[in-house]
């Protein structure tokens, strides 16, 4: 569908894209993650035509659009402030594009009604202006107005970042069925793991205007391919030489101490030797009660270690608790 070849970008001296490639599929919801100023939105902007690649070429369905201009490329757009117009009321918010498009008065209707169900806004709500909505309609109005000129595609920036965490939560569910109702290609733009794992089909994990690895959620969480990947993408233990070696581990476990070895907290156990699992002798230090889980800190020989335990109704760890700590070799990932 969405074909990124060798795309550079450069703002004086500054590249902000060193070489990007990336394909997106037909009705994916594709999602570019990472931290400020590594280069996600550059390419949003890239793909939608707000930017103009130094070098490379952005095509859509076989067809080069890299010089094509913004209003031909039949992208829809939802930014960050949704850039709604606050004088005018939700129906000319979702009415402007059709009108620029010069479409009947007859049809304008018809569609802004039809997208306004779609996306569960009220008739009663198109009479009213922007900011007597809450962030959630403001939402949905940004949504609706980039969907009801049937774009082959839409891209979001970031655009629930300004939202408490609650709402944000809320309207990431919300957005996720959206996207399967319409069945459109989606690109979208954030800087928070966990928003980019539960709604992906898959990601491109930027840094520093390249592209560290591209994977369904799944992959690049377990799967990491690089030491950034893996220490950006969840929350993640390193294990030192000194950890490995005491607890056994090494090249007959396809352990090499003389990398750097990480695990995932979930990886962990705390008096649940399995199969397999190398251990050692552990203090309790710390917890944080989550309610789904507990989030203990372990004192493993001085070295600081996360595990977290399912809450399953057992009785928790105190903090002094000696304990035993366990893993699978096979969990590490090693760089």
């Amino acid at each position: 569908m969405i074909n990124l070849t060798n795309i550079q970008v450069h703002f004086g001296d500054f590249e902000a894209l060193k070489t990007i490639n990336l394909e997106v599929k037909q009705g994916e919801f594709f999602t570019l993650l990472g931290p400020s100023g590594c280069g996600k939105t550059t390419t949003l902007r890239t793909i939608t035509g707000f930017i103009s690649p130094t070098s490379g070429t952005v095509e859509v369905d076989g067809k080069d659009i890299t010089d094509l201009e913004i209003e031909k490329r039949n992208i829809g757009m939802v930014f960050q402030n949704y850039a709604l117009f606050p004088t005018m009321s939700v129906y000319e918010n979702i009415a402007f594009g059709l009108r620029v498009k010069k479409v009947s008065k007859r049809e304008i209707d018809e569609r802004v009604n039809e997208i306004a169900r779609k996306v569960e806004l009220e008739p009663m709500q198109l009479k009213k202006k922007i900011s007597e909505l809450s962030g959630g309609q403001q939402q949905r109005v940004a949504i609706a107005r980039a969907l009801v000129t049937s774009p082959a595609i839409i891209c979001l920036d970031e655009p629930l970042s300004n939202l408490d965490a609650k709402l944000r939560v809320q309207l990431r569910n919300e957005l996720k069925d959206l996207q399967r109702k319409f069945g459109i290609t989606t690109i979208y733009v954030t800087h928070d793991q966990e928003e980019a794992l539960t709604l992906s089909d898959r990601i491109a994990v930027f840094n520093l205007g390249n592209i560290e690895q591209i994977g369904r959620p799944d992959e690049v969480y377990n799967h990491s391919a690089t030491e950034f990947v893996c220490n950006f993408i969840g929350d993640i233990n390193q294990l030192s030489k000194e950890f490995l070696l005491n607890a056994g581990a090494g090249p007959e476990h396809g352990v090499d101490t003389a990398k750097k070895c990480y695990i995932r907290l979930e990886r962990l156990y705390v008096n649940n030797k399995l199969d397999n699992h190398l251990e050692l002798n552990a203090v309790v230090e710390n917890y944080e009660y989550y309610g789904l889980y507990i989030k203990y800190s372990l004192n493993v020989n001085g070295e600081y270690l996360k595990v977290i335990e399912k809450n399953n109704g057992s009785p928790m760890y105190s903090i002094g608790d000696n304990v035993t700590l366990s893993f699978d070799p096979e969990n590490i990932m090693q760089f």
